[in-house]
């Protein structure tokens, strides 16, 4: 298991919720944003695991390498998701359901060709990993809000970052799962 992809995977997926987590710092208490960040981190997490060990019992490893054009494509669409928070009844909630609507789409893409093929424990050392880095994302973004100048980066560099670490992760399933070595044997 790679947790550098994984920490990549991670940031790339959530970068640009990271500017959320801003706004909804200043709104809810810390505890209620991480609490509702991690749940929804890890439902979406679960998700991928489970669409992915499907597929990995029909498919050979290295046609699931195609999973890899997903982040490459979501690098490159336009992004019109709606990134309004969600008015509900606790914080906790409001916060779950802000993230599952902005990011859902966005996670199952990319780390479902992450996660295919991982075994059970695999995959619960990794949802530990992303329980781990989410909850510090929260404390870090946190005090990186009082930051004026990282702000003003993430306004204008943020979307390029992001996209770039699509990218990268797109080409790592090509050659994690084998498809690069396929497709060269096939030449």
């Amino acid at each position: 298991m790679n947790y550098g992809v994984l920490a990549l995977t991670f940031i790339s997926v959530n970068l640009d919720f990271f500017v959320m987590l801003l706004f909804l710092l200043r709104r809810y208490r810390t505890g209620a944003v991480m609490t509702g960040y991690v749940l929804g981190t890890l439902i979406l997490l679960l998700a991928s695991y489970v669409a992915g060990a499907a597929l990995h019992q029909f498919l050979p490893e290295w046609v699931l390498g195609l999973l890899g054009f997903l982040p490459i494509y979501l690098a490159f669409r336009s992004d019109d998701d709606d990134d309004g928070a969600h008015e509900a009844a606790n914080p906790v909630w409001a916060v779950l359901i802000t993230y599952l609507s902005v990011c859902a789409g966005c996670n199952l893409s990319i780390f479902l060709p992450v996660l295919v093929g991982k075994t059970l424990t695999e995959f619960m050392m990794t949802a530990l990993f992303i329980g781990i880095l989410s909850a510090l994302a929260v404390l870090f973004v946190r005090g990186v809000g009082r930051i004026a100048g990282v702000r003003q980066f993430l306004e204008r560099y943020g979307e390029t970052t992001m996209r770039v670490c699509y990218i990268l992760i797109g080409l790592y399933v090509f050659w994690d799962s084998g498809l690069i070595h396929q497709v060269l044997s096939l030449i």
